[in-house]
């Protein structure tokens, strides 16, 4: 299996709520890491939530367990949600 490439990610909620997560993708590319980090948020009601590209950041390399090479392969990227987002 390839390596995937983890950007650990943060946003500010308009309501002012941060959401902490990954963003997992094949290729190590930040530019297509913050683009498809907004797209997560804009598709969980959130298109208004801020994400920089300082607070998203390449972290490391590592086989993306299955459930994440699944939206991998059919989306180009995974989410994995780590603090503050919704369920």
């Amino acid at each position: 299996m390839p390596l995937s490439h983890v950007y650990d990610t943060y946003a500010k909620a308009a309501t002012g709520r941060i959401m902490h997560f990954d963003v997992v993708l094949d290729e190590q590319d930040h530019d297509k890491a913050l683009k498809y980090a907004k797209a997560w948020l804009a598709s969980i009601g959130h298109a208004d939530a801020i994400v920089t590209q300082e607070n998203c950041a390449f972290c490391h390399s590592a086989e993306a367990p299955p459930e994440l090479r699944q939206q991998i392969d059919s989306q180009g990227y995974a989410i994995y949600k780590l603090e503050g987002c919704p369920k």
